[in-house]
């Protein structure tokens, strides 16, 4: 039987898009030295690779960016989606962008990824602050929620999710994190590990996890550092 680990980046290894913590790192490297080791994020690779770092990045078996609509094997993409958003779903975006009272507006709402698209009210260039200003308000008013439901009950092609901290993805229908599977190389007594930060439904997490043999639905990199101890504990002493 081989444990195999499949890894969300922002939340789940790291603080919503910052660094990996240090001694998390050199434990988390050592533990995928052992384990199979899968990255399945929103975020395309330069941006995993800023937070995780090249070394890290290039330890997994795989890493599935972009929703898995970009695949890299170390430093070699082999695979990446052309499928763009459709004109229609933009301005209707744009609509709900301006129907928002949220009060704080960066630039950089609406990021286009290999086949997958991250809209943000606050927008992506908000600082810590600003991100945590609209978690705050997101956390009372279920915005990102309401967003996902309007998307979906009025664009039959499309998957749209709740993602990170202030971020919604979107994707060609079928395209969300759950495509990695597939890629995945699983034998009869193979036993899949997901960890991610927003498994529940309409959560950018949530259908790749109910894939898995197990889930763990983190609050933070911190919990799963702790999680992972002891598993490791468990395997070695």
């Amino acid at each position: 039987m081989v444990n195999k680990f499949i890894f969300d980046v922002d939340g789940t290894l790291t603080p919503s898009r910052q660094k990996i913590d240090e001694e998390f790192k050199y434990f988390l490297s050592n533990f995928m030295d052992m384990y199979p080791t899968y990255i399945v994020t929103g975020s395309d690779k330069s941006k995993t690779v800023e937070q995780l770092g090249e070394d890290l990045f290039n330890k997994a078996v795989m890493s599935f960016n972009c929703s898995g609509n970009e695949i890299w094997v170390k430093d070699k993409i082999i695979y990446k989606s052309d499928w763009t958003l459709p004109y229609e779903v933009e301005e209707f975006i744009l609509e709900l962008l301006n129907q928002s009272k949220f009060p704080i507006r960066t630039g950089n709402h609406i990021e286009k990824r290999n086949g997958s698209v991250n809209f943000s009210i606050v927008g992506r260039n908000a600082n810590m602050n600003e991100r945590e200003h609209y978690i705050k308000w997101d956390k009372e008013t279920s915005e990102r929620l309401r967003i996902v439901n309007k998307l979906m009950h009025r664009f039959e092609n499309i998957d749209v999710v709740v993602g990170g901290g202030t971020g919604i993805d979107i994707f060609e229908k079928g395209k969300d994190k759950s495509q990695a599977i597939e890629k995945i190389k699983v034998y009869d007594k193979d036993a899949l590990y997901f960890f991610g930060d927003q498994i529940f439904e309409n959560g950018n997490d949530y259908t790749i996890a109910m894939m898995c043999d197990s889930n763990f639905n983190v609050k933070s990199w911190k919990e799963t550092f702790k999680i992972l101890e002891y598993m490791y504990y468990l395997d070695n002493f």
